[in-house]
């Protein structure tokens, strides 16, 4: 693995919670088709491995905004986001407490933790009354390196952002131009300097920092599509082609490496879009947010994130992005991370039992037999959010209790059970 640097559980307790074996993890690795993030700087409690035939893992964003800024409500997000199963966690932060929230969050945070340099980078000029096109590259590899001694895990570095991936996203003529922060940031710094992306030019300086600190890649799809109908335009599959030269790149260095993905898809495009990133990236794990499979569901965007989100994982996507109620209306608040975290781990499980994996099997398996037995106790254990189970448990209660408030003594299940037993 050229030299990575992992604490003494990552590898055992990463093949552990994916019931497979540790030489299955190093191979994963050394191949390029399997990540463990996990940074030297900073021992966790639990470690997971994102990649290739592993059941699939579910990432929460939090984040204070230049607006809202509330370092306690970005702990407890945090705290629950893991609480109800994400395998990790990024702080997308802006604002003036950035580097505390960060601190904070890496300090608590018993999983891996993920961050965007750029954002951060584009804050701290902003404080110096100057724009992100004002950026040098030792603007940003200061950031880099400050994140990666403060423990980060992965960071997102939007380095397929170039000159030529953007003039074939402008020619599209898109609904949505770009949508991501960071594409957008590096956009308007060529625009304005009439320089190919620093990120582009300095990469090898990049993987050198993160190398050091055994911080995995996460290349940043810049130019994602914002709607459905930009989807799988040119614009997105320059950004992939040249993503998998970078990829190459960052396993020559020894570098971890995994890539981000669309963003609003049709739904029709979502298991060629997997193929083809697979393809390209020489199955790199592949991350992908949502795919939110429609436009208009604000308000109910977990939703259409859940249902693209069990596809993409069905045909091989590996790391899922919670997408939360808030999405394109507001910064998201705890009950929104919870809600969202839950829709992707619906998402992640459907696609985890339809690929036959065993913990899935066994626990769909076990639900089942529970309900033919009207064993609530047992139901509640299993199903996906015991607390709610036991809330509308509680809500109608009824004298017969091996009943709901449905069917009450007309129970199908009931009355065959008393007669076949």
């Amino acid at each position: 693995m050229k030299n990575m640097k992992f604490h003494k559980n990552a590898i055992k307790d990463a093949s552990l919670n994916d019931e497979v074996s540790e030489d299955f993890i190093v191979k994963g690795i050394e191949d390029g088709t399997i990540v463990l993030p996990d940074n030297i700087k900073r021992k966790k409690k639990r470690y997971y491995a994102i990649g290739k035939n592993l059941s699939k893992k579910i990432n929460a964003n939090i984040g204070s905004s230049p607006i809202h800024i509330d370092i306690d409500e970005e702990v407890l997000k945090m705290k629950v986001a893991v609480e109800y199963g994400a395998h990790s966690v990024m702080d997308l932060s802006l604002g003036k407490k950035i580097k505390v929230i960060r601190k904070k969050v890496l300090e608590m945070c018993p999983v891996m933790v993920g961050t965007v340099p750029i954002y951060e980078t584009g804050f701290e000029l902003s404080l110096k009354r100057k724009d992100i096109v004002e950026m040098k590259i030792e603007d940003f590899l200061k950031t880099v390196e400050e994140q990666a001694k403060d423990g980060v895990d992965f960071m997102t570095i939007h380095a397929g952002v170039t000159l030529n991936s953007m003039e074939r996203t402008f020619k599209e003529k898109r609904v949505m131009d770009v949508v991501s922060r960071g594409g957008s940031f590096l956009i308007a710094w060529m625009k304005y300097n009439g320089k190919e992306s620093p990120l582009y030019t300095y990469y090898d300086k990049i993987l050198d920092i993160l190398k050091e600190y055994n911080v995995t890649i996460s290349l940043g799809d810049g130019l994602r599509p914002g709607a459905c109908i930009d989807g799988t335009d040119r614009g997105q599959v320059e950004e992939l082609l040249i993503l998998g030269e970078l990829v190459d790149r960052a396993r020559e260095k020894g570098v971890q490496v995994m890539v981000e993905g669309p963003g609003h898809l049709y739904l029709q495009h979502i298991q060629s879009n997997i193929e083809v990133m697979k393809r390209v990236t020489h199955n790199a794990p592949f991350y992908v947010l949502g795919p939110l499979v429609n436009d208009i569901s604000a308000g109910y965007d977990h939703i259409v994130g859940a249902i693209g989100g069990t596809l993409a994982a069905y045909f091989g996507a590996d790391f899922l992005c919670y997408v939360t109620p808030a999405e394109h209306l507001k910064l998201p608040d705890v009950d929104d991370v919870k809600e969202g975290v839950l829709a992707s781990k619906i998402a992640a499980f459907s696609a985890d039992l339809a690929l036959g994996k065993s913990y899935a099997l066994k626990r769909n398996t076990e639900m089942s037999k529970a309900r033919k037995k009207l064993d609530w106790e047992r139901m509640a254990k299993l199903s996906i959010d015991e607390k709610n189970f036991r809330e509308c448990r509680e809500k109608y209660k009824i004298k017969d209790s091996d009943v709901c408030s449905m069917c009450g003594e007309f129970c199908a299940v009931k009355r065959l059970n008393e007669i076949i037993g």
